[in-house]
């Protein structure tokens, strides 16, 4: 019921009130004036620090809490929100340790702004009284039960019969159900116990009282004001999801309920409402007794049969009503099979299947918001059914019945945009990936009726393609491409050569073949043909006579050369994939298609004066699939050789002119045009690389001249000082692959690469360049070790360099760079001596060599850099077990003891060197594979030298040095977690 004025001790007149004498002080007005959105950046910050002053202060937000209630800003928003955020803050941060007096002074306050916002002449806008409502929940989480039991009294207290008064009422019970129940909002273990508290006392001493106020508001506001009477609909929602359920499923909110649904300014509120109350947790028999008491009705009142011309939006609520009756059955009907209860089961299974034609009416209305609210439904009634031992008629004739709808409703529109897709055009996608899941789960049930009917469509359009409309052409190709996906493995790529024998799917792709509807023209109409053809390319095997159909296709107005780009794009791509599924059945038609796509292949220069028909990303593949056509067919290597250097030829010849072209321009734009092209050219000659393979290789096929030539062409671009990365790039691409394509032919080629480098050495640069290096020596291992030796120091010359050249401690650039050539550096060390080069390292001079043995010990215990430390105690590890013996490198275990044992206990105490870091604890790792590689080498002579010399130098207590010796004595994984808690106690 509702009341007039205050009650519970709080008087009309008692605005804000202070308990206790404070030292007055007014606004800042200044500040305040940079509140304006359209202040100036310096009165911005100015009220930005004001507030922050304010927050700070001890009576900051009773200042604010008097400038909002006294009158003064009135009509000015930007200062009463300013205002209300301060005193937010002190809810949030301050207030639980408030005294009696202070909590005293927020209750009136709260009690003050829900009386001045309730108020029927306020104006003050929703975002403002939202705010008061958030201030009221925050003291509500605080106070109640203990500190302010009488709060809900309170409140309703505060109600009058104005419609203001009560929407602030209801905006504060929609904040706490925000701070207490919402379970979108992640709370902590403290808050869920706290809110379990909450809840308690109020379904004890409040929620009887709450729900008399609501039915009040919702009888006395229902025509006056609808707004008021749909916010109290969603807390009714809202609530009812942890009250006791019989304070609104009785009679008397039930009737308040079903009259809304027939007024169209509620009925989409009290439909949310009504799927609220049905969403409860409850027990299933319970649960299904709900559901057919409240759905029993609205289909007696026609509420489940709407108008066609019904309202989109009134449809979706009522289509996400179904969903949820739907789903709800279902999940008691699952509860009930689970505890055996097979008399309940029955019924709740008899009250699903009656809902099974509403859920047929919501699928298919034309409205796909409509259909996609009660896609959940469907997709658990599925679920259900392949729960079941044996499926009826009845429950075949659903399957097929929804079969129909997710075909209608996979058809596009007319309005649909397919050049300039939107926001409704990714939604429209969205929702078709639902039908296409709810397709795949159907066949999982009957994939017979699913293959007749999708055959019966097929059949029945792609004949007469020319008189249907291009949604109706697109979702028959679009339903056989789904079949692939919906049909077990076995039958989805399952063709015979003999058509006798042939099955559905292999008719279906002959019918999509020779009736020539890929002439259609729609871009939607030939993409879906070309993702069809390249799905079942086995047809292809079993029926070779329609390849240069196909062929025809993708290389003439309806692929590479049709009036879309999209088209064009997509035929590039899915033509790679069409030709490596049928190598073997292309021989006859090589040299046909090369000479098609001729003119596509030419590169785009800044010079060639008109838009070419392939973007780069497009002619990469088709170079690429072009390369894997001449590779794979059963031409002689001689033909193979020459159609290869036929389409190399004109990147060679326009690479040279690029070249000169770059070099002599002095246009910005157009010299980074031209090194664009350059660097596309070497792209584009490394993807025709990739047609070769371990079968098919570059000298079997013949073709290593024609890549080597192009290899030095490419090389003379590394030194041109123009756009020399982005050159440089292309070039290291090409090298890669000649790595893997060729043998030996490629050594004689990197010293020119590296000649260029080192000249104007870049950290970046080198560390893009060491991977091409690692590369070399893991193909070649020990026979690359006389061409390594020649470059290896001047190599690690030059790193040296770049590392050690100084640089601004601004520059962070830089720094990064230079971080990531460290890495590269002992990556590349440590591959040399994974790979059986070690000889490289050995036929150094001794100073160079001891000068590379340092840098890995300061790799180890210098650098602030785990992976770093990683690599170089793994190098000191494998340079220990080849070299730590009595047969090794002269001098290297002194150098062992005096240089690499010290990095092995320096490292880990440095402070940076975080034990708890998981990268740091695999560095430790191999720092515990050091020392016990040492152990292993050199057995009692590295203990006693640890026990008697080195730990007593480093103030080890002798306990813990015979500890330490003994620990080395364990395995590995007992020593790793020694040494990790060795340290910890080091550093502690």
């Amino acid at each position: 019921m509702l009341h007039s004025g205050f009650r519970h001790g709080i008087e009309t007149s008692d605005f804000f009130l202070y308990r206790e004498p404070v030292v007055y002080f007014v606004m800042d007005e200044g500040a305040l004036r940079g509140l304006d959105p359209r202040a100036n950046p310096q009165l911005q910050t100015r009220a930005l620090q004001y507030f922050e002053q304010l927050k700070t202060s001890g009576d900051g937000w009773k200042l604010c809490a008097a400038a909002f209630t006294n009158g003064s800003y009135f009509g000015n928003d930007h200062v009463r929100f300013f205002c209300l955020q301060v005193i937010e803050h002190y809810l949030k941060v301050g207030y639980r340790e408030a005294g009696i007096e202070e909590q005293q002074n927020v209750r009136n306050l709260i009690c003050t702004c829900l009386q001045l916002l309730g108020n029927e002449s306020n104006q003050d806008r929703s975002f403002l009284r939202n705010k008061v409502a958030q201030i009221a929940s925050l003291a509500f989480v605080t106070d109640y039960p203990h500190r302010w039991p009488s709060f809900f009294t309170d409140l309703i207290g505060i109600l009058s019969p104005s419609a203001k008064a009560v929407d602030i009422y209801l905006r504060v019970l929609l904040s706490i159900d925000s701070e207490v129940v919402d379970r979108e909002i992640v709370h902590t273990y403290e808050e869920i116990q706290r809110n379990t508290v909450i809840k308690d006392a109020m379904r004890e001493q409040s929620v009887v009282q709450l729900t008399e106020t609501w039915y009040t508001i919702l009888t006395q506001f229902q025509s006056s004001n609808p707004e008021v009477t749909c916010m109290c609909l969603d807390v009714i929602g809202k609530f009812v999801t942890w009250i006791d359920i019989n304070l609104i499923a009785n009679d008397k909110f039930v009737q308040v309920l079903l009259e809304f649904m027939s007024m169209p300014l509620l009925r989409e509120s009290a439909c949310d409402c009504i799927h609220d109350i049905i969403n409860k947790g409850m027990e299933p028999v319970a649960k299904t007794k709900l559901i057919e008491s409240f759905t029993s009705i609205l289909q007696v009142r026609g509420i489940f049969n709407p108008q066609e011309e019904e309202e989109g939006d009134y449809l979706s609520k009522l289509s996400k009503l179904i969903n949820g009756i739907g789903v709800n059955l279902i999940i008691s009907w699952q509860k009930l099979q689970k505890s055996d209860d097979q008399a309940n089961s029955q019924v709740t299974m008899a009250a699903l299947e009656e809902k099974v034609p509403l859920m047929f009416r919501f699928l298919g209305d034309e409205d796909d918001d409509v259909s996609g609210a009660v896609i959940a439904f469907v997709q658990e009634y599925i679920g259900v059914l392949k729960q079941l031992k044996q499926l009826s008629p009845k429950h075949r004739e659903h399957i097929e019945g929804l079969l129909y709808i997710v075909i209608k409703k996979m058809k596009y529109d007319d309005s649909y945009n397919f050049d300039h897709e939107g926001e409704e055009e990714a939604m429209f996608q969205e929702y078709k990936k639902q039908l296409k899941t709810i397709f795949t789960n159907l066949a999982a049930l009957d994939t017979e009726l699913m293959v007749v009917t999708i055959h019966n469509l097929v059949s029945q359009t792609l004949p007469r393609w020319e008189a249907m409309k291009v949604c109706d052409i697109e979702v028959a190709i679009t339903m056989l491409y789904m079949l692939g996906e919906a049909l077990p493995g076995s039958q989805s790529q399952q063709f015979n050569p003999d058509i006798s024998k042939a099955s559905p799917l292999q008719n279906m792709m002959r019918m999509l073949i020779t009736s020539r509807v890929s002439c259609q023209g729609h871009m939607i109409v030939e993409l879906q043909f070309f993702e069809t053809v390249t799905r079942y390319e086995k047809f292809f095997l079993a029926e070779p006579q329609h390849i240069p159909d196909v062929l025809m296709a993708f290389t003439d107005e309806r692929g590479f050369r049709h009036e879309s780009a999209q088209v064009r794009s997509r035929t590039s791509y899915l033509f790679s994939r069409f030709i490596k599924g049928l190598k073997g059945q292309l021989n006859p038609y090589v040299e046909e298609v090369l000479s098609r796509v001729q003119d596509l292949l030419v590169l785009n220069t800044p010079d060639n004066g008109y838009q070419h028909l392939l973007s780069n990303e497009d002619q990469l593949f088709i170079y690429e699939t072009v390369s894997s056509l001449i590779v794979s067919s059963s031409l002689s290597p001689e033909r193979k050789h020459h159609l290869m250097k036929e389409l190399l030829s004109p990147i060679a010849s326009k690479f040279e002119s690029l070249l000169n072209k770059l070099q002599v321009e002095t246009d910005e734009k157009r010299q980074f045009a031209y090194a664009q092209s350059i660097n596309m050219a070497t792209s584009l000659a490394s993807r025709v690389s990739k047609g070769f393979s371990s079968q098919q290789t570059m000298q079997a096929c013949g073709c290593v001249e024609t890549f080597t030539d192009l290899l030095k062409i490419f090389l003379q671009a590394v030194n041109v000082p123009t756009h020399r990365q982005l050159i440089q790039m292309g070039v290291r691409q090409y090298l890669h692959r000649m790595v893997v394509c060729l043998e030996k032919e490629i050594l004689p080629f990197v010293p020119v690469v590296l000649e260029n480098l080192l000249k104007q050495p870049e950290a970046k640069e080198l560390h893009d360049f060491l991977p091409l290096m690692n590369q070399l020596i893991m193909k070649f291992k020990s026979a690359i070790v006389p061409f390594l030796q020649q470059v290896f120091m001047p190599l690690v010359s030059t790193i040296f360099q770049v590392l050690t050249t100084p640089t601004d401690d601004l520059d962070q650039v830089t720094a990064v760079e230079k971080k990531m050539l460290q890495r590269s550096y002992y990556l590349f060390l440590s591959t040399i001596i994974s790979n059986d080069c070690l000889d490289v390292l050995k036929n150094q001079e001794m100073n160079n060599l001891h000068n590379l043995l340092v840098t890995i010990v300061q790799g180890a215990a210098d650098i602030p850099d785990p992976q770093s430390q990683k690599m170089c105690y793994n190098i000191m590890r494998k340079l220990i077990e080849t070299w730590g013996g009595n047969n090794g490198l002269v001098g290297f275990v002194d150098f062992m003891y005096k240089s690499f044992l010290p990095a092995c206990f320096l490292g880990p105490m440095k402070p940076t060197f975080d034990l708890n870091d998981g990268q740091t604890s695999l560095a430790l790792g191999e720092c515990a594979h050091c020392l016990k590689s040492m152990v292993d080498k050199r057995g009692q002579e590295f203990l006693t030298y640890l026990s008697t010399d080195y730990l007593p130098k480093l103030n080890v207590p002798p306990e813990n040095v015979q500890e330490f010796c003994e620990a080395l004595k364990t395995d590995y994984k007992t020593f790793r977690t020694y040494l990790k808690n060795f340290f910890i106690k080091a550093k502690s």
